[in-house]
């Protein structure tokens, strides 16, 4: 899909790659970038940097959703692209209290399906449409000492793969991002690790625009799977060819990052 001209709602775009997806939207010559976040000054901020909308939303709340997808409906008279990019890094085992794992899931999940199920009818009425998933490299491998947001990760990776599937052939189109680590302050979860650790989180971390500049080629390419870091892919694969000497690996991997 051309991008030009294009209306295009962004998630979570007040910050990190929500906003460095958006300004690049808007670089690209997208007709309307609607930034939705729950931040309603962050998202005014990155709006007002190209003359965008700032929408206030907080994507865990299904009517909300439902009521942003409208607005934007009605404004605009459709909506060609959907970022559904907000989400949250939660760490911990399966101990993790009840509620923190069912606000990882609205938000990690939920919202992805919220957003879908209000955008999709219109998409699908006109034939064609696009939606992109942040996910992470996460929801391919795993995320050591993190169970809410490895698991929340593979199923929001899972229903991008259901709905690339299932509305393919009705002009639907979907790419997957899965980055590793990425310079925005989710890197601050790694805060409580040793030095080492965190030296290696930020050495190959990589910037925000470098992520847009991926989707942006995904999305004209219609690519499924966005991998910004090209190593992921490897990962992929090995742990796909023999299960076992991928969770071995991890295993010496937690006991190193756990034990230094």
């Amino acid at each position: 899909m051309e991008i030009q001209e294009k209306v295009v709602v962004v998630t979570g775009g007040a910050s990190g790659i929500g906003a460095a997806l958006a300004a690049r939207f808007a670089a690209e010559g997208a007709g309307a970038v609607i930034v939705a976040d729950i931040d309603d000054d962050g998202a005014s901020r990155v709006a007002a940097g190209f003359d965008g909308e700032a929408i206030h939303l907080d994507v865990a709340n299904d009517e909300e959703t439902a009521s942003v997808i409208s607005h934007v409906e009605e404004s605009y008279g459709r909506i060609d692209i959907l970022c559904l990019n907000a989400g949250i890094a939660t760490g911990g085992s399966v101990d993790v209290p009840n509620d923190t794992w069912q606000r990882t899931w609205e938000i990690n999940v939920m919202a992805h399906v919220y957003a879908t199920r209000y955008a999709l009818p219109g998409m699908i009425e006109r034939g064609e449409g696009y939606i992109v998933t942040t996910a992470s490299a996460a929801g391919l491998l795993t995320n050591i000492g993190a169970a809410p947001y490895s698991v929340t990760k593979h199923a929001a990776v899972a229903l991008a793969e259901w709905l690339a599937v299932t509305y393919g052939d009705k002009g639907i189109g979907v790419s997957c991002l899965c980055p590793q680590f990425v310079d925005t302050p989710l890197l601050d979860a790694f805060a409580d690790y040793d030095d080492d650790m965190r030296a290696w989180v930020r050495g190959i971390a990589i910037g925000t625009e470098q992520v847009a500049e991926e989707v942006m080629a995904a999305i004209r390419s219609e690519t499924f799977l966005v991998l910004p870091h090209p190593e992921v892919l490897g990962y992929f694969q090995n742990k796909a060819t023999d299960y076992d000497r991928w969770i071995s690996g991890m295993q010496k991997l937690q006991a190193t990052i756990f034990t230094t």
